[in-house]
């Protein structure tokens, strides 16, 4: 995970059935959960293992503005557009874009802060993410 933010990040979501409101659209909601995968696939899921369960270290949401322009509906296939940079030691700042297909403007746009916690819940720096993916970690 390099930091430049002129890198996308593309990761794909069904939407099921359990993912829409009464009327079939996307519940709000669930694009945060969208969108937590898509930076799970980004970071890297043995790289967020590793970090929780050897290090006690793992990353909470501090802010989050979302912005709903289209719904999306049961049985879309989103595109979740996902770039990213650090902002300072203690934060890192994510900018997600969820698209319908064929659609000429995202459906929903997401600027996503985290921190860093500890195992004792209290802040700290953001780890060099790529030294855990190579074995060499700064823990």
């Amino acid at each position: 995970m390099n930091n430049s933010e002129q890198q996308t990040h593309l990761f794909s979501t069904q939407v099921y059935y359990e993912d829409t409101d009464h009327s079939g659209v996307v519940y709000h909601a669930n694009y945060l959960k969208f969108f937590e995968r898509a930076r799970e696939d980004l970071i890297g899921v043995k790289t967020l293992v590793e970090m929780w369960h050897a290090h006690g270290i793992g990353f909470a949401v501090y802010k989050a503005d979302l912005g709903f322009h289209e719904g999306a509906v049961f049985g879309d296939l989103l595109e979740i557009k996902t770039r990213w940079k650090k902002d300072g030691a203690y934060r890192l700042v994510f900018f997600h874009e969820a698209w319908r297909p064929g659609a000429k403007k995202a459906a929903v746009t997401c600027k996503l802060e985290l921190v860093c916690l500890g195992s004792n819940k209290k802040l700290m720096p953001i780890p060099d993410l790529e030294s855990l993916k190579t074995g060499k970690s700064n823990f």
